[in-house]
């Protein structure tokens, strides 16, 4: 119904559907490249880059790209030498643009050289040692497709209360595969988005009528969303304020409106409905925020 409501709108009022990222068409590709972005949180990093060294994949098949915002870090680069001997690794320090995730996603996007293009959150951990190879032959196997979307399992060891709620295929960057020429025709992500970046493209993916599936023989772990203050929903709704330029404004509306939609449960008993609600608030005042002016109010 969501699909079928966006094209419909978008065939009513057109805009255009480019990010910011210039994705280039490379001669010495390889077959998967992964891309993670982190600051910090290194024993977390070491885990996905773990479960990467321990593919049974041909490491020459494919590329591990590390991009560390705020210039990068000493342990970040230490971190890259150490697995050097085991992966394929490039170290990317941010150059610009600190603490937009849009802009650090196509920074590392930009510099990757592979026909598959794996989105990976320093937190998530792949649970199979043939998920690379998985992943390639299910690329093969149905050629329409355009995106992959492995199951997704709450990692209850990195939360203290161990509570298990996951949305199992949502489509984000924390896990989530696609082809080079999808990324290139749709132009990456909108680079001044500090989060929920992956929410954004996933709304064009959708109006350009592109094909994902859903993979069950894919499985990973990733901590549940949690929400201890608005600040980071209230930079999210600031994000997705500023596309009132970009986007017609029908389209515009009903992505905030979507986003915005669970403020109510924080009324509701239950932890999982206080978070989701407690993101809804933070995303309205973040809105609010673009409305005044308040940047400030939003990265302070």
């Amino acid at each position: 119904m969501r699909t079928t409501i966006l094209q419909t709108l978008y065939r009513m009022f057109p805009f255009n559907l480019q990010g910011d990222c210039h994705v280039l068409t490379v001669s010495d590709a390889i077959r998967i490249s992964c891309i993670i972005n982190f600051y910090g949180r290194l024993d977390l990093l070491q885990g996905v880059l773990c479960s990467l060294a321990e593919q049974q994949y041909p490491k020459d098949r494919f590329e591990v790209l590390l991009v560390e915002d705020r210039g990068g870090t000493e342990a970040g680069s230490q971190m890259a030498a150490d697995f050097s001997d085991r992966l394929q690794i490039r170290y990317l320090p941010l150059d610009k643009d600190f603490g937009q995730m849009g802009y650090s996603r196509n920074y590392g996007l930009a510099c990757s050289r592979g026909e598959l293009v794996l989105f990976l959150d320093d937190d998530t951990v792949l649970l199979q040692q043939d998920f690379l190879s998985q992943l390639d032959r299910l690329f093969v196997q149905y050629p329409a497709v355009d995106a992959l979307v492995p199951h997704g399992h709450a990692a209850w060891s990195c939360r203290e209360d161990r509570y298990d709620y996951h949305d199992p295929y949502f489509m984000t960057s924390r896990c989530t595969a696609y082809r080079r020429q999808v990324l290139q025709e749709l132009g990456g992500f909108m680079s001044a988005f500090v989060g929920q970046e992956d929410v954004e493209f996933v709304t064009r993916f959708t109006i350009a009528g592109k094909i994902s599936r859903n993979c069950p023989e894919l499985q990973y772990f990733h901590p549940p969303l949690l929400v201890p203050n608005t600040r980071k929903p209230r930079a999210v709704g600031f994000s997705f304020y500023g596309l009132r330029g970009r986007y017609s404004w029908p389209v515009w509306l009903l992505l905030l409106a979507n986003c915005a939609r669970h403020a109510p449960l924080i009324l509701l008993p239950g932890r999982r409905l206080k978070e989701q609600g407690r993101f809804g608030i933070g995303f309205l005042l973040g809105v609010l925020d673009g409305i005044r002016g308040n940047k400030g109010q939003v990265y302070g």
